[in-house]
């Protein structure tokens, strides 16, 4: 079935992919014409010294640098305020995140309320941005997340025990630069989660409701890289050509779900990560074949593509058996990337499901966006099955 229905497309002004991307910042800082910076990162990337290329990029463009080391890896709303009171006095006119999507997420909700004050909990929800903040050029060290190019930061709330999303666009970056070269010391458990969430972006945002012909061109291509590299790069991180196709696996799939969006496997993920403080990768990717279980029946032609994508033979199966066969592949490839097959592997107790599921109920921005609809009961049912 082709998605004809009018469209609209958002991404970063400015996109730059390749081994060498680091290299242009020079270039794209003075174009922003910036006289000082903030460098967003994290301990492990700021302890890997993949801060110091970033810094002489900037350096050589004359700016004044600070640097924020401190985000958290699972951000949350507290860590965000906290940060933001340590940095009030400073007016940056530039802000670089360099990390995971943690700390791309973070820089984007500073450069908002750098500009505009408040507390974080002000932008949570749709369109809560009064303008454009501080601008941003987001650098991914992990090939997983997209945020380098989508609208969208996400943190953790801890009164409500969700993860919760500031959603505008002008949250999208002045410029992405994404080079494979900053992935290559990724730890290996890091590249399996962020892999297998940018397998979920892609399988889900081609999914979704909102999925058009551009999107779906950008999701297909996406899995297609992103099966072909991410079991090499879990087992041998020091393969160039795997962390390659990885990192633009990734890029696409963020473009894609930044614009058709995510769905239940996201409404999901969101609780169990804030409440079990389980990584987002490995949340998602759990999740995932569980999810894709209860939607077959709502896109079975769209999970046939996705079976043949992943490598599974289709041929003289009907639609609903080769669809099946998509979930067979991901399961295959979780196991193989050693994601956890299920909630007991994670020490997630059986009555905490009720919980979670009245939880993943208010995650309607996501809800409504997948394939077939989920009542109370059927996603009780869906945590269940994970369990």
């Amino acid at each position: 079935m082709m998605n004809s229905a009018a469209y609209r497309i958002i991404m970063p002004k400015t996109i730059v992919f390749g081994v060498g991307a680091l290299d242009s910042l020079y270039d794209e800082t003075l174009k922003i014409g910036a006289k000082n910076a903030l460098i967003v990162t994290d301990p492990g990337v700021y302890n890997s010294g993949l801060v110091t290329p970033v810094k002489n990029q900037l350096s050589k463009a004359k700016l004044a640098i600070d640097v924020f080391n401190e985000s958290e890896p699972e951000p949350t709303l507290t860590g965000l305020d906290a940060a933001i009171k340590k940095l009030h006095l400073k007016r940056y006119e530039q802000v670089v995140g360099l990390g995971g999507g943690s700390s791309l997420d973070t820089a984007k909700a500073l450069s908002i309320l750098m500009t505009y004050g408040g507390i974080s909990r002000d932008y949570v929800g749709v369109n809560k941005v009064q303008g454009p903040g501080v601008p941003l050029i987001l650098i991914p060290t992990t090939a997983g997340t997209g945020s380098e190019v989508t609208n969208i930061a996400i943190f953790s709330d801890s009164e409500k025990q969700l993860k919760l999303g500031v959603v505008s666009p002008y949250l999208l970056a002045t410029v992405a630069l994404v080079d494979p070269t900053l992935t290559y010391r990724c730890p290996s458990a890091v590249s399996a989660a962020s892999g297998i969430d940018a397998l979920v972006h892609a399988i889900e945002s081609f999914t979704s409701l909102k999925a058009n012909n551009y999107t779906d061109a950008l999701s297909a291509k996406a899995m297609e890289l992103i099966n072909s590299a991410l079991r090499i790069v879990v087992k041998n991180g020091a393969d160039e050509d795997a962390r390659k196709r990885m990192a633009e696996g990734a890029l696409l799939a963020g473009i894609a779900f930044g614009n058709a969006g995510v769905a239940a496997v996201h409404a999901l993920a969101y609780p169990l990560g804030a409440r079990f403080h389980v990584s987002h990768g490995v949340a998602n990717g759990l999740l995932l074949p569980y999810v894709m279980e209860y939607n077959l029946t709502a896109s079975s032609h769209k999970y046939a593509i996705i079976a043949r994508i992943l490598g599974e033979r289709t041929e003289g199966l009907s639609p609903e058996e080769s669809a099946q066969r998509s979930v067979i592949a991901v399961k295959a490839l979780a196991k193989d990337i050693g994601i956890p097959a299920c909630l007991r592997d994670i020490n997630v107790p059986y009555d905490a499901l009720e919980g979670m599921a009245e939880a993943t109920m208010e995650a309607t921005r996501l809800l409504t966006n997948n394939p077939k609809y989920l009542s109370l009961q059927d996603v009780r049912a869906i945590w269940q099955k994970a369990w």
